[in-house]
């Protein structure tokens, strides 16, 4: 003899619900464990996270009067929310159709001097050849890119720059070498020999 198989978390939310619409009156949670069971074959321990499920959802309402919390739901609330969800279905259904619309408008319209033909595939090849030629192109001028005289001119401006900034710094050093030597009366071959100093230093 087979085993009877167990209820799914969605008959037993359906059975609960028939429950109330059924007694049409306010329960506590130890009643329904206690009606769940005898009258909808739903097991009580199971009956808590049901009920908390359908709350949730909005379809038992719920209400705590003193110490004690309630669980009611009516036939007419329900006819009332599936009218609502109905309502709201059926303006993104409406929503949903117009955008449709819009978007195989917009295709057509971009259709439009892209239909098929020999003369569109003979097009598509040469773009095809003329954008391969442009890379090529391209490549070519990037490899010759150091001979081009902008880049050369700026190259030469940079190296202005860098000079004159080497010059600046030489003449500090040599200034703070002068200053060292009459301050403290050290030679300037100990002075190279302490910091690092090349004896040949001089300007660019």
């Amino acid at each position: 003899m087979s085993r009877r198989k167990g209820l799914s978390h969605e008959e037993k939310r359906t059975k609960i619900m028939e429950l109330f619409y059924e007694k049409k009156d306010f329960f506590q949670l130890k009643e329904l464990e206690k009606l769940g069971p005898k009258e909808k074959g739903v097991i009580s321990q199971s009956v808590k996270d049901v009920v908390q499920s359908l709350v949730d959802d909005g379809m038992i309402d719920t209400d705590k009067i003193g110490t004690s919390v309630y669980f009611w739901a009516f036939p007419s609330k329900a006819l009332s929310t599936r009218t609502k969800k109905i309502e709201e279905l059926r303006a993104r259904l409406q929503d949903s159709n117009k955008r449709l619309k819009t978007a195989q408008t917009k295709l057509e319209e971009a259709k439009v001097g892209r239909e098929e033909g020999e003369d569109r595939e003979e097009v598509l090849e040469r773009l095809a050849e003329l954008e391969a030629k442009k890379n090529e192109l391209l490549g070519d001028i990037q490899k010759y890119r150091d001979c081009d005289p902008e880049v050369l001119n700026e190259m030469k401006s940079g190296i202005l720059v860098a000079r004159d900034a080497a010059n600046r710094w030489t003449d500090n050093l040599f200034s703070v070498k002068t200053w060292c030597k009459n301050k403290f009366f050290i030679e300037e071959s100990v002075i190279n020999k302490q910091f690092g100093i090349p004896e040949d230093l001089d300007y660019l």
